[in-house]
């Protein structure tokens, strides 16, 4: 008599077992097989690993903000120096014109030359100035004052009785700063104290 198609007792097509029951499948799962949790072996229940992977994920998004705030911060503050110091390159090409402008009166008063002439060059003179001035652009102290490397650079140094060691005694070239940045600094002649 031909076994009926639906018994128990027969083996599954693909050569295995029959397929486990209901119970069986409870059992396995009491037992801690595939249908447990693996992660809660150690001895952490359900509601603490919950509690665990909650922290965790806070604690990167605290991390997460405090990144971003930095982002933020940073971003802002390079924008505010890129505004603060956006006449920088404008100052580095008027210099070079203000000291033609200083050579050409210096030459026009070393040969004697008055009038009209000399006066409208040291107009031109005043609205450079002006226009630095404008724009937060000043002329850096040298004269006089200790040599700052800094603010100066150096390019002689003479004995002096009149000028302190390590004081400027003679500026050759005017230096200027745009708000705290140095555009160009002094050449000056510093002294080197009274002569031995």
């Amino acid at each position: 008599m031909p076994s009926h198609p639906f018994r128990q007792d027969q083996p599954s097509r693909d050569g295995g077992e029959d397929n486990p029951s209901d119970a069986q499948l409870e059992g396995a799962t009491a037992d801690g097989a595939p249908g447990d949790n693996a992660g809660i072996a150690d001895g952490m229940n359900g509601g603490d690993l919950l509690e665990a992977e909650l922290a965790t994920e806070r604690d990167r998004n605290l991390r997460l903000r405090a990144e971003i705030e930095n982002l933020r911060t940073r971003s802002s503050r390079e924008l505010s120096d890129q505004i603060r110091y956006a006449a920088l390159p404008m100052a580095r090409d008027l210099l070079p014109v203000l000291d033609n402008v200083d050579r050409a009166i210096a030459a026009g008063e070393k040969a004697g030359e008055k009038g009209p002439l000399v006066d409208g060059i040291k107009m031109v003179r005043q609205q450079l100035i002006s226009a630095l001035q404008q724009q937060q652009c000043q002329e850096i102290k040298a004269l006089g004052e200790p040599f700052n490397p800094q603010f100066h650079a150096a390019i002689l140094q003479q004995p002096s009785a009149d000028v302190p060691a390590n004081h400027v005694m003679m500026v050759t070239q005017a230096g200027y700063q745009l708000h705290d940045r140095v555009v160009r600094p002094a050449q000056v002649i510093v002294s080197s104290g009274p002569a031995a």
